[in-house]
């Protein structure tokens, strides 16, 4: 059966609360485009935030939005110039920069001002049953990986970027705050980074018990009164934006240490704990998005070094993408659910 006789159908958002399964117009591919039928899609925070506030900082949706970045599916068509074959399976890489700019020639691409990203007002995103998506940002991906996993290397993408941002090397100690998925990725990614140590802190008790199944060296029940610092932390990965959480990691730190501002919080602006921050030459940044992360996360999947299906808790049907974007609110210890929008 024919793409144009299935249709389109996608999860649109027209306002806050505000989600429909309608029909989008079939997508052409255009030079150096691909096709992509979408298999899997992961629901992501951001998700969650557009469809219940509308916005995410000056990202506003002013007229009826797709959602979804976290995409894998195959590519069924492609454009002129296109060397990948069609049939391939593919993880979608979901930010597609301009490839002329600073930032683009500096290799920076994450950065790059023009960038059109899946989901990011105004552009549509990936739960549809089509998209198009330049053929250098649809990644090959090996049988041996599900679809669902597929979708996942996007996330991956960003525990791999932050643990890069922070240098994790051999023999690190490394702190993440947040033990939500990108949490449980970063920690993951810091263990195959070659960390020695690695720690996993959240307030939730579902999220503590889920956080015991990965490869953690340490469950940290933040609701007590806890000494992080007694854990000797040259690494801080933050996922929670919370700002005492922040104050809290970065006091941690060993001299020298490197803190890694992943998670983003309600305000634009908080306090550090500069007096600290000076005294033992600590290092803080933020984190944006990830460059040059798809080939080593597909690679670290495929090799099993990374179990990205494990982190999956629940698998619904594009009809039910509303139902998918409250499951985390209602039951925490689902760390992730996935639209199969195929379905």
């Amino acid at each position: 059966m024919s793409a144009e006789a299935v249709g389109n159908l996608a999860a649109v958002l027209h306002a806050p609360g505000d989600l429909r399964i309608s029909e989008r117009p079939m997508p052409i591919p255009g030079p150096g485009e691909v096709l992509v039928q979408v298999h899997s899609v992961g629901i992501c925070g951001s998700d969650v935030h557009y469809y219940e506030h509308g916005r995410i900082g000056d990202y506003v949706v002013d007229e009826p939005m797709v959602l979804g970045h976290e995409a894998s599916g195959v590519v069924v068509d492609r454009g002129p110039g296109v060397v990948i074959e069609v049939g391939s399976r593919v993880s979608i890489e979901p930010g597609v920069p301009c490839g002329h700019c600073e930032q683009c020639r500096r290799g920076a691409y994450n950065l790059c001002p023009n960038v059109r990203f899946f989901a990011t007002p105004p552009i549509d995103g990936a739960l549809a049953r089509y998209v198009t998506v330049n053929a250098a940002f649809a990644h090959p991906v090996p049988d041996s990986l599900s679809d669902d996993a597929a979708a996942l290397i996007e996330p991956l993408s960003v525990g791999i970027w932050a643990n890069r941002r922070a240098a994790t090397g051999i023999g690190s100690r490394v702190l993440i705050t947040g033990a939500g998925p990108i949490g449980v990725l970063a920690a993951l990614a810091a263990r195959v980074a070659g960390a020695a140590w690695v720690g996993l802190a959240d307030v939730h008790p579902s999220r503590l018990a889920a956080a015991g199944a990965f490869d953690v060296d340490d469950v940290i029940d933040a609701r007590d009164a806890v000494d992080y610092a007694s854990f000797r932390p040259g690494v801080l990965l933050e996922c929670t934006g919370a700002p005492a959480v922040v104050s809290a990691g970065i006091k941690a730190l060993q001299p020298l240490g490197r803190a890694v501002l992943v998670g983003m919080g309600a305000s634009a602006e908080q306090p550090l704990p500069v007096q600290v921050i000076q005294n033992r030459e600590l290092s803080v940044t933020g984190t944006f998005r990830y460059a040059h992360t798809y080939p080593d996360a597909i690679a670290l999947a495929a090799a099993g070094r990374v179990d990205l299906d494990a982190i999956v808790g629940a698998r619904l049907p594009l009809a039910d993408t509303e139902q998918a974007l409250t499951m985390g609110r209602t039951d925490p210890a689902i760390l992730k659910t996935v639209v199969a929008v195929q379905d």
